[in-house]
């Protein structure tokens, strides 16, 4: 099949890290064109992928519409929805970094226009392909750990001082803040695995000096199947906790660290290489109880699947890798973590 043009709206750490080099990598698809009124990253887009066209708006790939097969947006969180909105209106299909939307509003308004206009829409939650998430997914589906009690989920990072730009230095406007940037994987895995939420409990905190938004969060979920979620997400973790801890009723699955595709990506490398996403044993989870327990090994990580089940999508042979309304459910739940930190209750979904 004739490789699928990509326009890749954004060349910052989504767009240059996670997208380009994933699109790069994946057969069916073209990197043809990349978007940023940045000269300094148009010039880096250029030295890495050599013959790609830079725009400097995203205009210019409405008018080449038709030379084109999809949309990727990864620009900052509050473009997310009206960039979409003008690709669909455009005849495009489209992949949406998370955060999706800045709200369960306009996360639903985008699914809305996709449906209207018959065009694919997905998101990238690539973190549904970590390995670690993997590994829990296979315990699962075993029955490793009998009957699942609570799922905890950290994704915590230890910044004190916080970085210039709108994801920690800017407003409530721009869509940052803990919440939006690592809340949007750890929720939506948590929903991924364990279903629907009911109930959901939030604390947003604002730790640092001159912090406009929240950089240390906490979310506790209850779930239809009876699982509880608690979820932390931070930049002022001196020390981290587990990564991962699910407590079943037969044993317990610990693991430490991060996945490293993020890693090894920032550090030019790219998943068609042999080994790509596996783990050494000395970061293995433990699986078992307190008086015995034993290493299982981490399922390799694999980004590079969103991709490949985007290409099938998008020639009508399978489901977009993520549905979006799953998304809009995400989202549906960081609205009601910011109500129940703001008013300091439950909030009933």
């Amino acid at each position: 099949m004739a490789e699928l043009g990509v326009a890749l709206l954004g060349y910052g750490l989504a767009g240059a890290v996670f997208h380009a080099p994933l699109i790069a990598s994946e057969p069916g698809l073209r990197l043809a064109a990349v978007v940023t009124a940045n000269p300094n990253r148009a010039a880096q887009a250029g030295r890495e992928h050599p013959g790609v066209v830079v725009l400097d708006a995203a205009e210019r790939v409405w008018e080449r519409a038709g030379e084109l097969d999809l949309v990727v947006v990864a620009t900052p969180n509050r473009t997310h929805g009206p960039l979409t909105l003008a690709a669909l209106d455009a005849g495009l299909p489209v992949v949406v970094d998370k955060p999706m939307a800045v709200d369960a509003g306009e996360g639903q308004r985008m699914v809305d226009r996709a449906r209207a206009r018959g065009l694919l829409l997905t998101v990238f939650q690539n973190r549904r392909w970590d390995g670690d998430l993997l590994t829990v997914r296979r315990l699962l589906d075993e029955g490793a750990l009998g009957r699942v009690q609570r799922f905890e989920s950290r994704f915590e990072r230890w910044r004190p001082q916080p970085k210039p730009g709108w994801q920690e230095s800017g407003g409530p406007e721009d869509g940052g803040g803990m919440l939006n940037d690592l809340g949007s994987h750890v929720v939506d895995q948590a929903l991924h695995l364990f279903g629907p939420a009911t109930l959901v409990y939030g604390e947003l905190d604002r730790r640092r000096p001159g912090m406009r938004v929240d950089d240390d969060a906490f979310v506790a979920l209850a779930h239809a199947s009876g699982v509880r979620s608690h979820l932390w997400m931070s930049a002022v973790a001196a020390q981290l906790g587990p990564r991962l801890r699910v407590l079943g009723d037969r044993a317990a699955y610990v693991k430490h660290g991060l996945d490293g595709q993020e890693e090894a990506l920032r550090m030019g490398q790219r998943p068609d290489r042999p080994g790509w996403g596996e783990e050494p044993p000395d970061r293995w989870g433990l699986l078992g109880t307190e008086e015995q327990a034993h290493s299982v090994p981490t399922e390799p990580g694999s980004y590079q699947r969103f991709y490949e089940g985007l290409v099938a999508a998008l020639h009508g042979e399978a489901p977009p890798p993520v549905d979006p309304a799953e998304v809009v459910a995400a989202l549906r739940v960081l609205d009601a973590a910011r109500r129940s930190a703001a008013e300091r209750v439950a909030v009933q979904l």
